[in-house]
């Protein structure tokens, strides 16, 4: 379980934003997935690094572990585990999310 540990530290480290959902940001396979999804393009942000879970049953689990938390979507800033779809959208709602990922260079 270490190799896929180190492959999500690898991905949440090397990238500025990263969303670990269920599909694509272009064809999302869960109405939470598909949700994250727009709350980042509806806070401009087009240019992260998405992994789909069912593609690799040791990501879809690995990520779980490695956050702690049960569920997926999962969204990281600057390596930073920022929650799942409830967080999100309420991060989004109060105005908090845009201004965490106002603070990413262009």
């Amino acid at each position: 379980m270490s190799d896929i540990h180190d492959t999500i530290k690898e991905q949440v480290t090397r990238n500025r934003v990263v969303l670990y959902m269920k599909g694509t940001p272009q064809f999302p396979q869960c109405g939470f997935s598909a949700t994250v999804a727009e709350v980042l393009k509806r806070c401009g942000v087009t240019n992260y690094a998405s992994f789909n879970v069912l593609q690799d049953d040791a990501l879809r689990q690995g990520i779980k572990d490695f956050s702690n938390w049960p569920t997926v979507p999962q969204l990281y800033v600057d390596g930073e585990f920022v929650g799942g779809c409830d967080i999100v959208r309420e991060m989004y709602q109060s105005g908090e999310l845009q201004e965490l990922l106002a603070k990413l260079p262009a």
